[in-house]
């Protein structure tokens, strides 16, 4: 009985599967990072040189930022079964990139207000120590580049492997499409319907059915319909790891403005152009402010839930808004969110003339949609279907 083992009608809540390439990777570009901040501020307190002290407490910046990126990393593997989430723990790497634009926008900001100052009150620049520190960075930040580009690959193939294995399944053993065996012996399509009638007196009768369904992912193959050919050409930009592109930009940005600072020492060395220095810094300033301003939209957008202009909510309407349905089934209430990089999690409400549909059903057009994980379905029956018609008066 139900009331004895409940494991049919429970599953986990781990909608998104850790990336330990981008852990490690983050982690290991935190340690370089921190070990080059250290070099920089001791040769300059060394060698009295402004402009190696700056950087250096630049860099501490990107250490601790990209620290962030990691222990984000870290909370979220630890805490990623605990029931307290009650949809996982992917958005607290979302919360660690939110974080780390913060301060990439700071840095763009100090970088600003640094450069004004340069413009407006020229000091001496140590010309061959700072483009030797220059250089040196942008070594530096080509590593870290790399070591992160490297988790990027093996994290997104990582995930399309997982994709893979859960196929239409939401995370659970589904019948191969291919194989006409409709034998449901696993106890998984459960539906939770409660049929309420409610009769009020108010001249008419008014039946309600409210159809409840937890849906779990444990949905039933219903091969396509010809005219339901969905095709799922979703942008890869939902699916990038946003806690690792924001550990990325504060490499690139730091390596962008190596590459500017190089051209304008260069510049003043040669040339005399002082005032290239500030220009340069102003110029990598508002690049940086760019890909802080990109970044703190893509995770904001997560946090707070703003995907009802995702693809899967158009495609979820028109697998329950048939043309010329003769039950003339709508949706009256729907909700998406994110609950994992390419996985989604919905909350709808429809409204029918027909008494045999059920929150299984609907659960089984649903189950096309492998990015759904999650789902909860009420069904509720057009009182205008309910009452039967009245003889007609003689």
């Amino acid at each position: 009985m139900h009331t004895e083992n409940l494991t049919a009608w429970m599953h986990e809540h781990v909608f998104d599967q850790s990336n330990a390439a981008a852990e490690r990777g983050t982690r290991l570009v935190m340690w370089i990072t921190a070990a080059m901040m250290v070099i920089e501020i001791a040769a300059g307190w060394w060698f009295n040189s402004m402009a190696l002290l700056a950087d250096g407490w630049h860099m501490s910046s990107h250490a601790v930022a990209i620290g962030l990126s990691a222990a984000a990393y870290a909370a979220a593997r630890q805490f990623a079964r605990d029931p307290r989430f009650a949809f996982g723990t992917w958005k607290i790497e979302i919360l660690g990139g939110f974080a780390s634009a913060i301060f990439l926008l700071g840095v763009a900001l100090m970088m600003v207000f640094a450069s004004v100052e340069r413009l407006l009150a020229p000091q001496p620049i140590h010309y061959r120590e700072a483009i030797v520190v220059a250089f040196l960075g942008l070594i530096v930040n080509i590593v870290c580049a790399l070591i992160l580009g490297q988790a990027h690959h093996h994290g997104h193939d990582h995930g399309q492997d997982y994709g893979q294995e859960r196929g239409h399944s939401h995370g659970y053993p589904r019948p191969n499409p291919h194989e006409h065996n409709h034998n449901h012996d696993h106890d998984h399509d459960h539906d939770h319907d409660h049929d309420h009638d409610h009769d009020h007196d108010h001249g008419q009768g008014h039946g309600h059915n409210h159809g409840h369904d937890q849906a779990h992912g444990q949905a039933v193959h219903q091969p396509h319909r010809q005219d339901q050919d969905h095709e799922h050409c979703h942008d890869h930009g939902q699916h990038e790891d946003l806690n690792l592109k924001a550990a990325y930009l504060h490499v690139i940005a730091d390596a962008a403005t190596s590459v500017l600072a190089i051209i304008a020492l260069f510049g003043g060395w040669l040339y005399g152009w002082t005032w290239l220095d500030p220009v340069m810094g102003i110029l990598g300033a508002i690049l940086v402010g760019r890909w802080a301003k990109g970044l703190l939209i893509a995770t904001g957008k997560v946090l707070l839930d703003r995907e009802m202009d995702h693809p899967v909510v158009d495609e979820i309407r028109e697998l329950l808004e048939i043309p010329d349905d003769p039950a003339e089934t709508r949706l009256t209430d729907l909700h998406v969110w994110r609950v994992g990089k390419n996985a989604y999690a919905c909350a709808l409400t429809v409204v029918t003339h027909d008494p045999q549909l059920t929150a299984t059903q609907i659960r089984e057009r649903l189950a096309i949609h492998e990015e759904i994980v999650h789902a909860t379905i009420e069904v509720n029956l057009c009182p205008e279907a309910e009452t039967p018609p009245r003889p007609a008066s003689a």
